[in-house]
């Protein structure tokens, strides 16, 4: 049997509308199963090449009264994969609200891609669903206060070649590949020769694929050459409360105490913590800020930790920069909140803070911010070499994709990426994406990571230069699209 005609299969036993559907339902479930692979926390990067062309080719082989409920069912089984992961950071009707919200958005895209595609069966509609995808991320980023959290393009967080034209494009670029090639696959595979000058389609899609790896590759292969630095990283799991008994707070800060002196001794000079290392009332908050300023000037290091400050009325989530002499050299205060701090009311921050670290441009930011791209160009824009993050991801569930989705602002912006986290990974990235080291957070006693690397200057990159100007027109493109897409398809004959 010829690939084309896969999906659209009639087997002697479907002679009966049962067997019709009994085989229609086993597809949709098919599909479902290998859509989990690509929703999940930490995907498969293969299979967001592949998966998203089988329900893109169900809805252009199958009538307008079935590719709608197979799409739907497989659009639902795959993102009630993170059901779990969003019970955990809200209540059950949000987390049931995000799997449905989520599952729309595929179902949307799919038939509102296909419909166009059908509608003029013409080579340049192989750009509609990529270009409906880059612009469903752009406005999510910009309208909702987890952004585009979750974003396809972060599934491709361990493949360099692939991630080197957000350099250019930003994480758009990224996603604008990553739709455009099951696209192509799908138009193949569901109207064969039944598009208008296909080779064009193909072509084309070959061409932005291969331009877009020779790109990354050839970026690879820049020398880094900078300034031998000694990092330490240190995450201790166990959360310190307002209401932790003295004892129980004492413990942790006190290994805390003794990690940092430990990395100290092995030539740490720069040594990181996680976020909220402690919820403190605004006393005991002074208290650790003096503790934190006697370790750094004992130890001779430049270190930064991650302090919640709660005054009964409204809580703060700050990162504070000592100096190897003590002194406070900078702070920043946490702009986007985690679902759980938009509960607790967790006030907003609005100052960018770049501080000078041994001749240096050093930016700061906290867990969550980094995972909108317009925060991360802004310190680009402040020609930031080092971006110092303090976090705290949820329960080890999304340590993997919140650690990549930072990594993806130092390739934008190029600058190289320190991230400490708590109950997830301790990663030290170059501005071209490399993982320099890695570890997995632990409770008590904690975790520590000490990385020798060369840190270069900011990597001048088009990105910073332009902005989301690729998602903006895509935003455009897709109204345009959608618009010539309301006229009704052609009817189809496949069963």
């Amino acid at each position: 049997m010829q690939i084309p005609a896969l999906i659209g299969y009639k087997p002697k036993c479907m002679k009966s509308r049962l067997g019709i559907f009994a085989f229609r339902l086993f597809l949709a479930i098919a599909c479902g199963v290998i859509m989990r692979q690509v929703v999940d926390l930490h995907p498969d990067w293969w299979a967001v090449w592949l998966a998203p062309g089988l329900l893109l080719t169900i809805a252009l082989r199958y009538p307008p009264r079935t590719a709608p409920w197979m799409v739907a069912l497989a659009a639902v089984m795959g993102t009630s994969v993170n059901f779990h992961y969003f019970r955990l950071v809200m209540p059950l009707t949000g987390a049931m609200l995000s799997v449905v919200l989520q599952a729309l958005l595929w179902i949307f895209l799919v038939l509102a891609s296909s419909r166009v595609v059908l509608r003029y069966r013409a080579w340049w509609t192989v750009f509609v669903y990529p270009v409906l995808w880059v612009a469903a991320d752009t406005l999510m980023a910009a309208l909702l206060p987890d952004g585009d959290w979750g974003s396809l393009a972060y599934s491709q967080g361990d493949n360099l070649l692939v991630l080197q034209i957000a350099s250019v494009f930003g994480m758009c670029g990224v996603l604008f590949l990553l739709a455009l090639v099951p696209s192509a696959l799908a138009m193949a595979v569901g109207l064969g020769s039944g598009v208008r000058r296909g080779w064009l389609a193909y072509a084309c899609t070959v061409v932005v694929l291969g331009a877009s790896l020779l790109y990354g590759y050839f970026r690879l292969q820049t020398p880094v050459s900078g300034t031998p630095m000694v990092f330490g990283l240190v995450s201790i799991d166990n959360p310190i409360g307002v209401k932790a008994s003295a004892q129980y707070a004492a413990n942790i800060l006190d290994e805390y105490d003794r990690r940092v002196a430990g990395l100290a001794i092995q030539g740490a000079q720069y040594v990181v913590l996680p976020e909220k290392i402690g919820v403190f009332r605004p006393v005991a908050a002074d208290d650790e800020k003096r503790r934190l300023s006697a370790d750094a000037q004992q130890d001779h290091v430049w270190l930064e930790a991650g302090i919640g400050i709660d005054d009964g009325t409204r809580p703060t989530n700050w990162a504070w920069l000592f100096a190897p002499d003590g002194s406070l050299a900078a702070s920043y205060e946490k702009h986007h909140m985690a679902p759980p701090e938009r509960r607790e009311n967790y006030a907003v921050g609005h100052d960018y803070t770049v501080a000078t670290v041994d001749g240096g441009r050093w930016g700061m930011a906290i867990c969550k911010d980094m995972h909108f791209a317009a925060l991360g160009r802004e310190y680009g824009e402040r020609h930031a070499a080092v971006m110092l993050v303090p976090a705290w991801d949820f329960a080890y569930l999304d340590g993997w994709l919140e650690a990549r989705t930072t990594v993806m602002r130092g390739i934008e912006n190029g600058y190289s990426i320190v991230r400490a986290s708590r109950e997830g990974l301790l990663t030290v990235s170059d501005p071209y994406g490399r993982i320099l080291a890695e570890t997995a957070s632990s409770a008590m006693p904690g975790r520590s990571l000490l990385v020798k690397a060369q840190i270069p200057p900011q990597v001048q990159t088009l990105y910073t230069r332009i902005g989301n100007l690729l998602g903006w027109f895509c935003v455009v493109a897709a109204a345009v699209f959608l618009a010539m897409g309301r006229r009704r398809p052609a009817v189809r004959d496949i069963t």
